[in-house]
């Protein structure tokens, strides 16, 4: 794609990027927007390729990164990526399933300008591990005790997957363990979400793409983490960010968006905004 621009595109200025970093996890979410998982790899992006961007991205006034996949801390690079953008004076949130923590990532959580998103099913274990196909309810929880009792800034999302899930039970654990932030969201239709149908743009909330973009795996550049695998807008190894971010391409996707979203489905001024104070729209859903 050659990215152009003109004097009726206004150049964007991205306050906030997602780093949407592998689709390796160690989980099979039912609902998993990108559709991560076992078999999932790190893309073509290098630790070069990933660290000029956020060059790039400090250059052009982006004050907040999100790590996000897959499971962020399973990319080789991830703790390296953390350490580059807090040199760069970004602040960081790692959207993690905090299932394995290593010592190193439990030193990273407790940065300053670092902070911590995951997701909650449910205050029933069973329940829990049944939309992560895994195990992984007391691993999650206790690490999320651990975060806290660390001081380590720390949102929750709960993803309300339907088939008595018991959403509002899984808030009052959470505030039981000292969670502040917590935020609902339903599933949305995209990778296994969608079970099987094609991306749905009337499932995003319409602010894709403002102050905001995502990147990829693979080095494509998106309007939103929801729409990573199928609306590309450049490529970050073919061109520079301000370029994509500000050219033709993103200001037609985000006028599509516009024109077929759904209105209402996250609060405008809060959307999709990582650190403390939190928002209430969960990417992982």
């Amino acid at each position: 794609m050659t990215i152009t621009t003109d004097r009726t595109v206004e150049q964007a200025k991205p306050r906030m990027l997602w780093l949407d970093l592998t689709r390796k996890c160690q989980l099979s979410c039912s609902h998993c927007y990108n559709s991560s998982g076992p078999e999932g790899d790190h893309g073509t992006m290098t630790i070069k390729d990933w660290t000029r961007v956020l060059d790039e991205a400090a250059g052009c006034g982006v004050q907040q990164i999100q790590l996000i996949g897959g499971e962020p801390t399973m990319h080789p690079a991830g703790a390296q990526l953390v350490e580059h953008a807090l040199g760069l004076s970004l602040r960081v949130e790692i959207y993690t399933n905090l299932v394995h923590v290593s010592a190193e990532w439990w030193g990273l959580f407790q940065r300053d300008g670092v902070s911590l998103a995951t997701s909650y099913y449910s205050d029933q274990a069973e329940v829990h591990n049944a939309v992560t196909g895994r195990p992984t309810h007391a691993r999650t929880r206790a690490n999320i005790e651990r975060a806290l009792t660390l001081d380590i800034p720390l949102r929750a999302g709960i993803i309300d997957t339907g088939d008595g899930q018991s959403v509002q039970e899984a808030w009052r654990d959470l505030e039981a363990l000292g969670v502040t932030q917590i935020g609902i969201d339903r599933v949305r239709r995209f990778g296994r979400g969608a079970d099987g149908h094609a991306p749905d743009m009337t499932q995003l909330c319409g602010n894709c793409g403002t102050d905001r973009a995502a990147i990829g795996p693979n080095g494509e550049v998106s309007p939103c983490v929801f729409t990573s695998d199928w609306m590309s807008v450049g490529n970050v190894h073919r061109d520079p960010l301000a370029a994509i971010v500000g050219g033709t391409a993103m200001a037609e996707a985000n006028a599509s968006i516009r024109g077929t979203a759904r209105s209402g489905v996250c609060e405008p001024d809060q959307e999709c905004k990582p650190g403390t104070p939190g928002s209430g729209c969960s990417p992982k859903a």
